[in-house]
């Protein structure tokens, strides 16, 4: 399975959550660190909900990044 994440800067450090798996976060000193955290995180979350007889959700969340720019006027 594949889930969407979404990676965000703070003044100290990068978190990452999973929007498919509410609860699922990570945070690391780098964005690439971050990444290889939320991927563990989501196998041991996804681990806990089979134990506890939860249902896993599937992937359901897309992103895209846009580009925004200055239309002159």
């Amino acid at each position: 399975m594949q889930y969407t994440i979404v990676i965000e800067k703070s003044p100290r450090n990068y978190a990452a959550y999973v929007p498919d798996l509410p609860g699922c976060v990570a945070t690391a000193a780098s964005e690439a660190e971050a990444v290889r955290e939320i991927r563990e995180a989501i196998r041991f979350h996804i681990e806990s909900l089979r134990e506890h007889h939860e249902p896993v959700p599937k992937p359901r969340c897309t992103a895209a990044v846009v580009d925004v720019f200055a239309v002159a006027s």
